[in-house]
């Protein structure tokens, strides 16, 4: 062999590491982002009712954002100004059925430092992307009474840790329907960083659509693969919000959940019904088997995003959010 065809094989692997190289593995390490992560639950929790209005505005929450929503639609106590809105949060933590649940999340979550530290550098990678993209103000631990994992307002994101409990933990398995048992299995610690990226991507980055079932995946798609690009270290079936089996299914009927797409002619079905039996969360797929896990029209769309993002290796972060859904849906191949 010549030196001249030597130094062409060494140059053509060259090139096909540098095209097969993952563009979610940066380096985020000196991006600085500034969160203010506040534990609304402990002041709730810990802080007597003369001290605790002060305590609160000690926080420079915005009041009608995450605290608002915490105060309102959660716990049902009134808004801050209230006279007896404090007397209320306190009435609320006495309750015996929330004072176990206190008495869990602070069990269990008595140290969130490497929560802390996980969704900031969520955020970092998230920046990394996006330069000039948004970031929240405040990360708000709260007990949102079971009304939701995270929420994502203008600025500020609130995590119900008593939605990570576990459903092994004795009070979760106290909770009456309708947290059905689906729910509760959902409620593991290991998808709270997941959570918080997602509501904020899905909330502030990804625009909403109104499209035919297509188009919803796809954004679903681009939701999921910002996530990713965000806990670029975390497993697939973490991003998904699947356990293992339930990825491992999914991985496996991709190609049939295709096929069943295109003959049942769904993919650019308007109808709502179909938006929600094949993306929103359930106990399974509404559609297929009850072994199925739910949400596998977001699945589809992430493998959609991967699919083109590996042939179109020059697309950005950026350009990915703005690319129409049907260049991305004409991209689409999988093998049977």
């Amino acid at each position: 062999m010549t030196r001249k065809s030597i130094l062409s094989i060494g140059f053509g692997i060259l090139l096909l590491s540098a095209c097969s190289s993952d563009p979610l593995d940066v380096d985020s390490s000196g991006i600085n982002v500034k969160l203010n992560f506040v534990n609304l639950d402990s002041i709730f929790y810990h802080v007597s009712s003369t001290e605790l209005k002060k305590s609160i505005e000690s926080t420079s929450l915005n009041e009608n954002e995450i605290l608002a929503y915490e105060l309102g639609q959660c716990i049902g106590v009134g808004p801050l100004s209230d006279s007896g809105t404090t007397a209320r949060i306190k009435l609320f933590t006495f309750d015996q059925f929330i004072n176990q649940i206190e008495k869990e999340i602070e069990a269990k979550f008595n140290n969130l430092s490497p929560q802390k530290t996980k969704i900031t550098n969520g955020f970092k990678a998230l920046k990394y992307h996006f330069p000039d993209g948004k970031i929240p103000q405040n990360i708000v631990f709260m007990n949102s009474l079971f009304a939701s994992n995270a929420f994502a307002t203008e600025n500020e994101i609130g995590v119900g840790l008593e939605r990570y409990l576990g459903a092994k933990s004795p009070i979760i398995k106290q909770v009456p329907d309708p947290i059905f048992q689906w729910i509760k299995d959902g409620m593991e610690a290991k998808f709270m960083e997941r959570d918080v990226l997602t509501a904020w991507i899905m909330t502030h980055y990804v625009p909403e659509v109104k499209g035919n079932t297509a188009e919803q995946m796809i954004r679903w798609g681009k939701i999921l693969y910002l996530t990713e690009a965000a806990l670029p270290n975390e497993d697939e079936s973490i991003i998904m919000r699947y356990t293992k089996p339930d990825f491992e299914y999914a991985q496996k009927n991709e190609y049939a959940f295709w096929q069943f797409l295109v003959k049942e002619k769904m993919l650019f079905s308007e109808k709502e019904r179909d938006h929600s039996n094949f993306l929103n969360e359930g106990p399974f797929t509404i559609g297929l088997p009850q072994e199925s896990p739910d949400r596998m029209g977001q699945f589809i769309g992430w493998k959609m995003i991967h699919s083109y993002m590996t042939e179109n290796p020059e697309t950005t972060l950026k350009d990915l959010i703005d690319l129409p859904y049907t260049e991305i849906l004409q991209a689409y191949e999988i093998a049977e």
